[in-house]
């Protein structure tokens, strides 16, 4: 298997504020859990070539391009992907991945949470997906456009939001008549799974809570009882 040409930069993710919260989650009374906090995971040409199919767009391939962080890579992203394969009869989906900066900039909230690293790997597993461009400019450009000799342009459901200059990414696909958007029908999101993850760890720290007050009230009985007891002891004790 020929490995496949994976455009970009790679380089090591500089730490983003939203694994201060991971660390939170994951504290212990004597330290950090050994499976929560700070990615160490480093991408290699060898990872990307085992994960990358090697297949090259051939005369007569529909070149479909979609762009995104594609972060905690979900079934609502492989229900996207899926549907955006099923659009041409013969696809060849190239996914554009932004820098961890980047998707920072527009995502906000101490985003992403997978590295781009990891994102790539993620997205390049998936059966649907051609081929991965790493650090993938935000707005999708004329020379980016010719130079993959893209005849689509897709987007999801969710909110477009403009570029650094109040831009919009895709006024340039918009532009040749060769931007769709798509409806995959699955309204999962990155947001909808990170709000999971944090109502269920709250719900569990409170039911915890009041398990460990419960515990610590009966502690209490049965030490007032022990020492109750010593007393009596004691007095017997004496009066013998």
């Amino acid at each position: 298997m020929l490995p496949r040409k994976v455009h970009g930069v790679v380089h090591v993710a500089e730490d983003t504020d939203y694994r201060k919260h991971a660390d939170n989650l994951g504290k212990c009374p004597k330290g950090h859990s050994p499976w929560t906090g700070v990615s160490q995971f480093l991408q290699t040409s060898q990872k990307i070539i085992q994960f990358a199919s090697g297949k090259e767009p051939q005369p007569g391939d529909t070149i479909i391009y979609v762009a995104g962080a594609f972060d905690l890579f979900h079934v609502g992203h492989v229900d996207f992907l899926k549907r955006v394969h099923q659009i041409a009869k013969r696809p060849y989906i190239i996914v554009g991945l932004h820098f961890d900066q980047e998707v920072n900039l527009y995502k906000g909230k101490n985003y992403p949470i997978m590295n781009v690293h990891e994102r790539t790997l993620s997205v390049l597993a998936c059966r649907y997906v051609s081929e991965v461009v790493i650090g993938a400019p935000y707005s999708v450009t004329a020379d980016l456009l010719d130079h993959f000799k893209v005849d689509l342009v897709c987007h999801g459901m969710t909110e477009v939001v403009p570029d650094k200059d109040g831009s919009d990414p895709y006024q340039e696909p918009k532009r040749r008549s060769i931007f769709r958007l798509i409806d995959s029908g699955n309204n999962l999101t990155t947001d909808l799974i990170v709000k999971r993850i944090i109502k269920n760890r709250l719900e569990f720290e409170a039911r915890n809570q009041k398990k460990e007050a419960k515990e610590l009230a009966v502690l209490e009985v049965m030490k007032r009882k022990e020492e109750a007891a010593q007393q009596k002891i004691g007095l017997r004790n004496q009066e013998s």
